[in-house]
This record gives structure tokens, sequence and C-alpha cells, in this order.
């Protein structure tokens, strides 16, 4: 009896005791380097766009710009070659990597994507913060196990827990963090994944919220200058049609993605790095265009928030009316996407698509409210739109739900959200597109001849 009572309590040591106190490891240290790369790429932002207003008012420094791109281009260009793990968002390589399927060396990883999508946000490009954010947090958990000397499956309970550590800091958002671990990252549910990802995204959550106040910058929700309103019979007919149309775009997205990838794979000047400077000097454009065009898009879907008023707070285009100046901002912001994704540029993709989301719908909200949609709607048309347009290209709906709430504080009627939700989902599937980041994976282990079957997923 006391050997059984001595194995149970060692079993209860090793399986429970330890993982719990490694998954606070790498939340605490996921929260430290990911709240302060978030921090970073805000600066970054600020000092690009800035530049950017400089350049404008000084063309002479027109072609110095456009100098200072290619350059950059071709240095990171020539990082990615190396190493391959940072390519694009990141996202695609910490599913494998939480899933058995690819090696990530966490050390090498996490200072080269650190320093790389740093450097594309200080250049002006369209960076999102959050994928890299996802895989910063991911190496973290990895280190974690991997200097402490844990199986392979803790390991990548801890990859997992790390990654949604990493999310749920960028975002400030626990829940969402916590079902993209498993809905996206694992791709499977257990009890071990959820407790390692929920402490872990505590603990991560709890260090940002320490550090982000005492360096004088605010904690709050991503997007919480959207008001939200009850839908009545009219405004579902359009929100019906509204989502429809955005999933048809995000479908759309999707294929140009490899189309795009398919025209890049052809450019093999300086080895493949030159293609690389396609997307820089593009970027370099759009943002002479619109400063909407640069960073992530927090700043883009900030200004497409009424406040419940029906009146968006966008500046325009070329002086241009708002609906107008959208639709220029949503195909720079797509093109950018997809170039982004087609190339491998090292920075992030998540906001970006959820930007141009977020436009579909501000634009549809500006065409409706002419023929009827209740422009007190537009709000939440636009933040639903923003999760249609994400779930039909990542076809990750519970995350797409409680995005819609956790990044925007309002806490309302969830069956708009949820048709919207479905909708994109269906429309994804009808067209049999597969989930973004799980094709970006498959392509990943072709490309770098990964002598592992891509369907492991293991149970954990």
């Amino acid at each position: 009896m006391k050997d059984g009572t001595k194995q149970q309590l060692k079993a209860f040591s090793d399986e429970t005791v330890n993982l719990f106190v490694l998954s606070v490891l790498t939340g605490v240290f996921s929260g430290i380097i990911v709240t302060f790369y978030n921090i970073l790429t805000v600066i970054g932002e600020e000092k690009s766009v800035a530049l950017y207003k400089l350049v404008l008012e000084n063309p002479a420094f027109i072609p110095v710009l456009f100098l200072g791109l290619a350059a950059g281009s071709l240095v990171i260009g020539t990082i990615v070659r190396f190493v391959p793990t940072v390519r694009g968002s990141g996202i695609p390589q910490t599913e494998g990597a939480s899933r058995g399927i690819v090696p990530l060396r966490w050390y090498i990883t996490l200072c080269t994507m650190f320093a790389t999508s740093l450097a594309c946000v200080f250049l002006g490009y369209a960076a999102g913060a959050e994928g890299p954010s996802v895989e910063l947090g991911a190496c973290v958990g990895g280190g974690s196990a991997s200097l402490l000397k844990r199986n392979s499956m803790t390991k990548r309970l801890q990859i997992a827990a790390g990654s949604s550590a990493g999310f749920a800091v960028a975002f400030n958002a626990p829940l969402t963090g916590v079902v993209f671990a498993m809905e996206e990252a694992f791709r499977a549910f257990s009890p071990r994944l959820f407790v390692c990802s929920a402490v872990s995204v505590i603990c991560a959550l709890f260090t940002r919220n320490s550090i982000r106040p005492a360096l004088g910058f605010e904690v709050g929700f991503s997007f919480e200058n959207f008001v939200f309103c009850d839908f009545d019979a009219i405004s579902y007919l359009y929100l019906i049609l509204a989502s429809v149309i955005t999933a048809l775009f995000g479908v759309a997205f999707y294929h140009l993605v490899f189309v795009v990838r398919k025209l890049m794979k052809r450019i093999t000047f300086l080895k493949g790095i030159g293609k690389f400077q396609i997307p820089f000097v593009l970027a370099g454009a759009f943002g002479l265009i619109t400063v909407y065009a640069m960073g992530g898009g927090h700043s883009f879907i900030g200004a497409l928030a009424s406040g419940g008023t029906g009146e968006i707070t966008l500046t325009g285009v070329f002086g241009l009316g708002v609906a107008v100046s959208l639709l220029i901002i949503v195909a720079i912001r797509t093109i950018s996407a997809a170039l982004t994704i087609g190339c491998g540029v090292p920075c992030g993709v998540f906001v970006p698509m959820l930007a141009i989301g977020a436009g579909t719908g501000a634009l549809l909200s500006v065409l409706f409210s002419g023929i009827g949609f209740s422009s007190e709607c537009g709000d939440y048309l636009v933040i639903i739109c923003m999760a249609v347009f994400f779930t039909s290209v990542i076809k990750a709906p519970v995350t797409g739900c409680v995005m819609v709430f956790e990044l925007t504080g309002q806490f309302v009627d969830f069956l708009p959200a949820l048709i919207g939700v479905v909708i994109g989902c269906a429309v994804g599937y009808m067209f049999k597109t597969e989930p973004l980041y799980e094709k970006l994976l498959s392509s990943y282990v072709k490309e770098e001849k990964l002598d592992i079957d891509c369907k492991k997923d293991g149970n954990a």
C-alpha cells in the first residue's frame, strides 16, 4: 500500500507538479520577451511613420528610402535563407513544432525572428507583431523544456503553451490564446494541453500587465473603440450578405497567396534572395500613399470604429471619400499580405488579415447604409467581417468567435457573430480550401525535405 502511494505521489509529481512549474516558467519568460517585443514594434511603427512623413515633405529623399528598402530586403532575405524557421509569420513552423513535425532550434529562431521581424517594422513594412509573438512564445516553451531536459511530449506541450501565451500577450486576450493553442497550434484537445496553456497564459498576462504600466503603456483591449448594437431582423439580412461577400473575398485571397508563391519560386536572382525586393519596394510605395498601409493594421482597424455613431473616423486617401479610400487601402493591404506570405517575409500576417476583413466590413457597412442598413450597427458588422475573413482563410471558427468579443471588450448578443463565422467557415469548405497555416506547413515540410509524416498529430 505504501509502495503504491509512493508511486502515485511520484507520478503526480512528474505529470502534474513538474508540468505546472514548467508552464509557469514558460508563461513568465514568454510574457517578458513578447511584451518587450510588442512595445518595440509600437515604437518602430511610430518611427517609421515619422520617417515616411519626412520623406513626403522632402521628395529628394525618396530614392534614398527605396535604396534603404532594397538593401534591407537583401539582408533579411539572406537571413531567412539560412534560418527557414522564421520564414513568414512563423505560425506554420510553430504548429509543426508543437506536433513533433518540425525541429525547432529555439535559441536561433527566437533571436532571429525577434530581430528580423522588428527590422521589417522599422522599415515601414506592413508587418504584424502577433505572428512572431506566437513563435517567440513557442521558442520560450521549447527552450524551457529543453534546458530542463524534459521528454519530447512535454516539449511539444510547452511549445503549444508558449504559443498561446505569446498570442495572449500580443492581444491581451487570455481565452483566445488558450483556444488558439488547441484549435490551431496543436489541433487537438486534452486536459494536459489545456492546463499547460492556461497556466502559461495566466502567468504571461500577469507579467505583461505588470511591465506595461511600469513603462507608461496602457493595458487594455486591442480594439476598444468599437461599440456594438443589437441587430434587428433587417440587419440580419445585411449581415448574411456581408458575411457571404467577405467569405468569398477570403477564398479569393487564399488562392491569390498560392499564385504569388508559385510566381516567387520562379525568381532565382541571388539564389532567390532577390525576390524579397519586390514586397519591400512595394511596401515603400504603399507607405508613401497612405499611412494605413504601414504596420500590422491596428491603427487602420481602430480608424474604422465609429463609437456607435456610424461615422467612421478614417482619414481619406488622396482627399477621396470614405468608400473609395477603403477600397484603396483594402486593395493595398491584400497585395501586401499576399506578397508577405508568398515571399516568406519574416513578419506577422495575422493582424494584416484581420485588417483586410475589417476594411471589407467597413466598406460594406458604408455601401449598405445607403440602402437601409442601420449605420449604428456598423461597428459590429466591421468586427464580424473581420472574424469572417479570418475564419474563411484560417478555418479556426472557435478562435474567430471568441476573438470578436475579447479583442473589443464588447460582450453583447453572440448570435450575429456566430452566424457570420459559420458562414465564413461554410464558404471556405464549399470551395474546398485547406486551412492556410496547414497548407503552408505542408509546403514547408516538402521544401525543407523533412522526413516526417505531416499528418502526425499525436495525443497529449
